[in-house]
């Protein structure tokens, strides 16, 4: 069996990579996460009594912990999601984000290079994937795309402590030449996201009746992909990438905020609710170094691994909303967390 080290598990994309990884393939994972305030290990109750899966609470920035997990365990791939996330959040307290993003990756690739290497060189069929954003490559002209070659040039803390962090995951491949792969991926939607991000929020606030808060004049841009489509490119990419290079992981699915604001409320008066009206958008003031548009290419997932997007936008949206609404009680017990009072020092209540 293939061993996983899985960083950042109990979050969004983490959870959901686990659960598919392991419904696909016979493999053994080991899920460390601190559980900040995105860790969830409800997201996890379909695998928590799996015999092939461990859970760790820990922090990855706690070398002790880390080094002694990879004395313990022979890791086969490490898939790195573990950070701090969200603008908001970066712009409030810059930190965590330096101490988690750049720090804690540091402390992963030491203990791979340590781990992984004999008086051979490295060891066969290791890989170290770390898990980016589009957000590292700043803001997009209209007509232009991101591709692997686009200089980074992020444009806020978040972003900044991500693009650090690649830049660490780089320095350790081109030195020591751990096998590592990058992914930039662009805005991810689907089940199990925490509510401060764009579609549960609006989800959350339709179902209690609340201002959908809207940045600015609504027309910033993203591109979105269903998380199960990130999923099989990030197993693609660790059976089939080549090694030291960059992947992006595009949806095609460019949408402004105001775009997925009105599917969002259209979609839940139609098939939950005739109360939730367009009536609900409040645009509120943007927020400093907000991007304008981002729109990343796959073009080199597509020609050199056969990787595509299987979900469209309009058929993702609905499966995401449904889980929502059929989840009050997750959605519910999120918010009544540390979620509610960050919500309202950001909207008010």
């Amino acid at each position: 069996m293939k061993r996983y080290l899985v960083t950042g598990g109990a979050g969004f994309i983490g959870s959901n990579f686990i659960k598919y990884i392991m419904q696909k393939q016979d493999v053994v994972v080991v899920n460390i996460d601190n559980l900040e305030y995105s860790g969830n290990l409800e997201n996890l109750k379909e695998v928590e009594n799996n015999s092939r899966y461990r859970f760790i609470h820990g922090d990855i920035c706690n070398k002790e912990l880390v080094e002694e997990l990879f004395k313990r365990e022979e890791f086969d791939y490490i898939v790195h999601f573990a950070a701090m996330t969200h603008v908001d959040r970066s712009i409030e307290n810059v930190e965590p984000f330096i101490r988690v993003n750049i720090s804690g990756t540091y402390n992963l690739l030491e203990n791979a290079r340590k781990a992984w290497f004999n008086e051979k060189g490295y060891m066969e069929e290791k890989k170290f994937l770390y898990v980016s954003t589009d957000e590292v490559y700043g803001d997009l002209g209209e007509g232009e795309y991101f591709t692997e070659t686009t200089p980074i040039a992020p444009r806020n803390p978040y972003s900044a402590s991500k693009a650090g962090a690649e830049l660490m995951v780089r320095a350790y491949s081109e030195t020591y030449k751990l096998p590592i792969n990058i992914t930039r991926c662009s805005n991810n939607y689907g089940p199990n996201q925490f509510p401060e991000k764009l579609i549960p929020l609006l989800v959350n606030n339709c179902i209690n009746k609340k201002p959908l808060p809207i940045y600015g004049d609504g027309k910033s841009v993203r591109d979105w992909l269903f998380v199960k489509d990130h999923c099989t490119a990030i197993e693609i990419i660790l059976e089939k990438g080549k090694v030291g290079e960059v992947y992006n992981i595009g949806g095609h699915n460019e949408k402004t905020t105001l775009d997925i604001a009105y599917m969002v409320v259209d979609y839940i008066n139609k098939k939950y609710d005739k109360k939730v009206t367009r009536k609900l958008i409040t645009y509120v003031a943007d927020r400093k170094g907000h991007d304008r548009r981002y729109a990343i290419s796959p073009a080199k997932m597509i020609k050199e691994l056969n990787w595509f997007p299987s979900i469209t936008f309009e058929e993702g949206i609905k499966l995401t909303i449904d889980w929502y609404m059929n989840h009050q009680e997750w959605l519910e017990n999120i918010v009544n967390g540390e979620y509610k009072e960050y919500y309202k020092r950001r909207y008010g209540n």
